[in-house]
């Protein structure tokens, strides 16, 4: 764990705190050997060097994004397409149920090839 990182997540709020956490450790679990850093900002992940995901913490939500995404479809109201489809993000709002089993589920096949 990043000491930078830290830093970033315990400067939210208590309900993103949770969040950021639960997520970190479900990319932790996801990704073996994840190198993590905080980068323009925020904390982004790593697998051989590649990009693999960011957590992006806003006033009113946490945005979780993966990369390597193309092939990942959208879901109305859950996962978006950033840019060409290539990434694709999820928006998380203070008393959300947050479906951590399918967000590493999107994590585990964008980060195979890698």
């Amino acid at each position: 764990m990043n000491d930078d990182v830290t830093q970033y997540i315990n400067k939210t709020q208590p309900w993103q705190i949770d969040v950021c956490e639960k997520l970190r450790a479900m990319i932790d679990e996801t990704i073996p050997g994840v190198e993590e850093r905080l980068q323009y900002g925020k904390p982004h992940y790593f697998k051989n060097g590649h990009h693999a995901a960011v957590i992006a913490v806003a006033k009113s939500k946490v945005s979780f994004m993966v990369f390597n995404a193309a092939d990942i479809p959208e879901v109305k109201g859950f996962l978006r397409a950033m840019g060409n489809g290539e990434r694709k993000t999820v928006d998380i709002t203070e008393g959300q149920d947050v479906d951590y089993g399918t967000l590493a589920g999107f994590l585990g096949k964008t980060t195979a090839a890698l």
